[in-house]
């Protein structure tokens, strides 16, 4: 079962404001036909993730971000940030931001199991998200878009409490990419969703079965109402460091990727210091 387009830009059109139809009406998207582009985006579904993330983003984490001017308008580019929080609602969170102040649309790329989830995975590649595939990410900055890369992936997003703001084991994928398509890669770090639902348990063989890479048991129902902090560090110039025929020398891809890694880590540490303890202020 899926939305018409035409019922998804009705249902968006009345929770948008005349300055975000506008944005949504206003976006670069390449239409293969119908209005789709050749991965499942379509305008009208982007609009309506917007409506649905817009109340969460304004006024239920009260999101403030510093540094998004760091992020190329156009042209290829990575956005590479740090995962947590039991539920995905920093990648949402991180789609809003670059949509508002960007004003380009972001690609999250994830995890293949999100792809299967019924409504859920059409859904969100209506708004632009893809499977991690090596062709699907290749293909997208060869056409210049941007990309949303969480390199700690399920380990990250599924950490224990104990382990908060702990980068978990940061895979090399992005830098690869980077280096090949000579694209800068933007380091972000997020502060707050680790604290928003912490877990007791993961239930590991029930969520096989329910084709999950696991099934969390939070401490609450839903994520606390804590305030997120975005903060966008300088691009990292791949293009100047190494050259395209470099992504394929394993030991210069873990070096880029370090690099990466340690820009995430500085700006949590910032982050965090900014924060002052304070988690709902």
């Amino acid at each position: 079962m899926s939305i018409p387009p035409a019922v998804a830009r009705a249902l968006a059109h009345a929770r948008l404001s005349a300055e975000d139809r506008a944005l949504i009406d206003a976006l670069p998207i390449a239409d293969a036909g119908y209005g789709y582009d050749p991965f499942g985006l379509h305008r009208d579904f982007v609009g309506l993730s917007l409506a649905i993330t817009r109340p969460l983003y304004d006024r239920y984490f009260r999101v403030r971000s510093v540094g998004a001017e760091h992020v190329p308008p156009t042209g290829p580019v990575i956005v590479a940030a740090n995962h947590s929080g039991t539920l995905p609602t920093d990648a949402m969170m991180l789609w809003t931001d670059l949509l508002l102040k960007v004003r380009r649309p972001p690609r999250p790329v994830e995890d293949h199991f999100v792809q299967t989830l019924p409504l859920i995975g059409s859904f969100f590649a209506r708004g632009g998200a893809v499977g991690g595939s090596r062709g699907n990410t290749r293909a997208l900055l060869a056409a210049g878009e941007l990309l949303m890369i969480f390199p700690e992936g399920v380990p990250g997003i599924g950490k224990p409490y104990s382990e908060r703001y702990k980068l978990q084991t940061w895979r090399v994928g992005h830098a690869e990419l980077a280096i090949r398509h000579s694209a800068p890669v933007v380091p972000v770090a997020l502060v707050g969703p680790e604290e928003q639902m912490p877990q007791l348990a993961r239930l590991e063989g029930l969520g096989r079965r329910l084709g999950l890479p696991y099934l969390p048991v939070p401490a609450t129902p839903l994520p606390l109402p804590v305030r997120y902090r975005l903060h966008y560090g300088p691009p990292i110039p791949m293009h100047r460091l190494y050259r395209p025929e470099q992504a394929d020398d394993p030991e210069i891809v873990r070096e880029a990727s370090q690099r990466v890694h340690d820009a995430v880590e500085a700006l949590l540490a910032v982050g965090l210091r900014e924060r002052k303890g304070r988690l709902f202020t």
